[in-house]
């Protein structure tokens, strides 16, 4: 919300410089983004919390300074005069839907002179991003963003039978909003309907219909400034996808008390501005009022959860200023500081979300002063443990970070769009009953979701060399069956080497992500002779020749590989990037194991001997199964087995490749002689044969 500084002061006699205001604020828990100095003097970007709608205008900002710097708050006075005929005999106001509006309120103004606004009102629109269209409808929007409550104006005479009618949506009905769209409706949404109420005339506190609509020929104006149920706005808004300053307030809770006092602030302007006559009264439905709850706070309590004491009149003052109207309830009222200390509060209309003694205690905290209050923790109830996967996490994530990868945390919270991209076939996304916007429906149901959008952000800002990591989880739904699976994420793009001195570039390559994930295998090496393994496959949103899955033993842990171009191009990506993602448990458990039978052996005091394999070898036929062939000979002294060089093409048949295959041998009892690794190679070269149909080129 843009707050205009110069506005604030209609309120509040504060004369600190608008940066220092910023900082106060965002100390006590209001967020400012930045302070503007434009035309109109400083203006505060205020970034409100969903649980702060009182917030959403200046006099709750003023509110807020005001009980920071302990000024005077002044108080909205308005008395417009009224003519003497009645509004009641004018109009009429029938709520069906008590469960979606809670209040409502209608004044009349006849013989009202549209025309455009005069320059200070345009000039404080301007100023707070909204743009000015006629001097009655700029007082509507004025209000809003003065008093936080969202109001809107008809045309009186469009009104049939002047009688509002306030219900529930009907099958299949259809609206024309302001904006010129006829928007199709869900059951559940509050409408504003006329006459009988057959005819639609605005989407109760989001958007009015243009069959009503203000325009200069306008001469009689009917002002309505009600209070809906918060909940089903947000569902209304979401269904729509229809966000409007209305729905914003009325979705996080607005004040029902405010709503009169606003209709009767509109009127006030309207008045001085347009002209006209004032009908008397108000006709206010109101079948949602709340009783006034009490809520009690301890210095106990204050002491209990801050770590230090407040003297009275500062917890007094606090909350006090905020309107929560503090009577001390204690026998002990004289005794300053008494740990007997109590006070019985009021919740005002305006702060709905303050229900219990903690959130008072937050409420006095802030406004004396979060830095005010020594850094002690509490006392511990229970012993801490380490969770049961500490250690292996913790050596997981050093091995990321010393391969050169910075690690995230994002939100799994995603557009259902974006995780069908990535969504395995046969699970259904876990859906989100109550979301925070359309980009946030449901939960991701893998992490290449959030790491591609990482990815992405970081490219479309100029950083085009990126590793990242992520620990977290998926969530996925099988029928009715519902998992939450630990897993690690990883995603790449850019240089693997950039240009240096002595070195020439290098693209990041699907050969570097999978040497990046074999140093990770390393990790495990005690429960399977080489870490992970590779075979060939991966879901479809990878390239179909750079993937691969990845195998633990017998377990697949996941699949790693290149994005392709048609993928990448509905990304908005155009270089290569690289993912992986691999479930976390059963890598957890084997480093753990592999740790617990590691052993300390020294160095061989025999030398070692390469002996190299050059072969030839259908396509089809991968190292991973050579390798594997090799090792289940069993041979004690074959310490490595390296894949070094691989070719295609001249002197080689159509459908085979040469491969060359460096096996290193080695000894702990003796040097090797040239029989003993003849021997060796008579076998290997006997399996390969025998399995794999490989042909020896070159020893």
């Amino acid at each position: 919300m843009k707050v205009v500084y110069n506005w604030l002061k209609d309120f509040v006699d504060v004369t600190a410089p608008p940066e220092e205001l910023a900082s106060r604020l965002a100390l006590s828990g209001t967020n400012i983004g930045g302070v503007e100095n434009g035309p109109h003097g400083a203006v505060l970007d205020a970034e409100v919390g969903s649980n702060r709608p009182d917030c959403l205008g200046h006099y709750g900002i003023a509110r807020e300074v005001a009980a920071i710097y302990k000024l005077p708050l002044k108080h909205v006075s308005t008395k417009p005069s009224e003519s003497a005929a009645k509004a009641s005999d004018f109009v009429k106001v029938d709520i069906q839907a008590p469960e979606l509006c809670g209040r409502f309120t209608a004044r009349v103004i006849r013989n009202v002179k549209l025309q455009p606004s005069p320059k200070w009102l345009r000039d404080r629109l301007e100023a707070s991003g909204v743009a000015s269209i006629s001097n009655v409808v700029d007082i509507s929007n004025y209000v809003m963003l003065e008093l936080g409550h969202a109001l809107h104006t008809f045309d009186y005479d469009k009104v049939r039978d002047q009688k509002i009618v306030v219900r529930s949506t009907r099958p299949d009905e259809k609206i024309r909003t302001l904006d010129g769209v006829e928007r199709r409706l869900d059951p559940g949404i509050c409408m504003i309907s006329d006459g009988d109420g057959s005819r639609a005339v605005g989407i109760g506190g989001i958007m009015g219909g243009a069959e009503t609509e203000i325009s200069f020929s306008t001469k009689n104006v009917l002002i309505e400034c009600a209070w809906f149920e918060p909940v089903a706005i947000r569902r209304a808004t979401r269904f729509l996808k229809l966000h409007t300053e209305a729905s914003t307030r009325f979705g996080r809770g607005a004040d029902p008390e405010m709503a009169e006092l606003a209709s009767r602030r509109c009127a006030e302007l309207i008045l001085q501005l347009a002209g006209g006559e004032l009908l008397a009264g108000v006709v206010d439905a109101y079948p949602g009022k709340r009783a006034l709850k009490k809520i009690r706070v301890t210095r106990a309590e204050i002491l209990r959860v801050m770590g230090a004491d407040l003297p009275d009149k500062e917890i007094e003052t606090s909350l006090g200023a905020l309107g929560f109207a503090p009577v001390r309830i204690d026998h002990n009222r004289g005794a300053e500081g008494s740990l007997l200390a109590a006070w019985e509060c009021t919740q005002p209309s305006w702060r709905a979300e303050v229900e219990r003694e903690i959130d008072l205690i937050e409420e006095i905290a802030r406004i004396y002063g979060l830095e005010k209050f020594p850094p002690r923790l509490p006392a511990a109830r229970q012993g801490a443990a380490r969770l049961p996967h500490h250690e292996a996490e913790t050596r997981l994530r050093e091995r990321l970070i010393g391969l050169g990868y910075r690690e995230i945390l994002t939100i799994p919270h995603v557009a259902e769009e974006r995780d069908a991209l990535f969504r395995p076939a046969g699970v259904s996304p876990a859906r989100l009953s109550n979301p925070l916007s359309e980009e946030a429906g449901v939960l991701r149901s893998t992490g290449i979701v959030t790491m591609a959008a990482a990815l992405e952000w970081n490219l479309n800002h100029g950083q085009r060399n990126a590793r990242l990591f992520e620990i977290g989880r998926h969530y996925r739904l099988n029928g009715t069956q519902s998992s939450e699976t630990c897993i690690l994420t990883i995603g790449a793009t850019g240089a693997a080497r950039e240009k240096g001195l002595y070195d020439s570039a290098r693209e990041f390559s699907f050969a570097d992500l999978k040497g990046d994930l074999d140093a990770i295998g390393q990790l495990a090496a005690g429960t399977q002779p080489n870490g992970f393994q590779w075979r060939d496959g991966g879901p479809d949103w990878l390239h179909a020749a750079k993937r691969g899955k990845v195998f633990l033993g017998n377990a697949e842990l996941g699949a790693a590989g290149q994005l392709p171009r048609r993928i990448a191009d509905r990304l908005k990506v155009r270089q290569d990037v690289f993912f992986a993602e691999l479930e976390l448990d059963p890598l957890y458990e084997a480093m753990q194991t592999a740790s617990a039978s590691r052993r300390y052996e020294p160095l061989p005091r025999f030398p070692s001997v390469d002996r190299d394999f050059s072969l030839l070898l259908a396509n089809r036929i991968p190292f991973s199964e050579i390798a594997d062939s090799i090792r289940s000979l069993h041979i004690a002294e074959i310490t490595s087995i390296e894949a070094i060089d691989l070719f295609r093409g001249k002197n080689v048949p159509p459908g085979k490749y040469s491969l060359l295959v460096r096996i290193t041998f080695q000894s702990r009892e003796g040097t090797l002689t040239d029989a003993q690794i003849n021997h060796f190679a008579g076998k290997i070269i006997s399996i390969l044969e025998h399995r794999h149909g490989a042909q020896l080129r070159a020893s």
